[in-house]
């Protein structure tokens, strides 16, 4: 679950939202004044998210960090692919 929070609030329960980044792999979007806003997100998350982003589509990287943003629930599942040559043949 996303948390939208007060810059207030966050800074009152610092530790109790840091922990829920950490912990439960949480965002948390504080509201700033003048309408800028800011989001906390683990470094794991946001390490996979880069990773996926600077990596060709169709390398093993590219592959590696999408499957460690589908088990971060960060995005769907992959439909089931029929393991052939040709499939294996596009990662050498």
């Amino acid at each position: 679950m996303t948390l939208a929070l007060t810059q207030s609030d966050f800074r009152a329960n610092l530790k109790k939202y840091l922990d829920q980044v950490n912990d439960d792999d949480e965002v948390v979007y504080i509201a700033r004044s003048n309408s800028r806003s800011v989001a906390v997100l683990s470094q794991d998350k946001l390490y996979w998210m880069e990773k996926a982003l600077r990596a060709k589509e169709d390398s093993l990287e590219y592959a590696i960090a999408r499957d460690q943003l589908i088990q971060r629930h960060e995005l769907p599942e992959d439909p089931i692919v029929e393991s052939t040559d040709d499939y294996w043949e596009q990662f050498k």
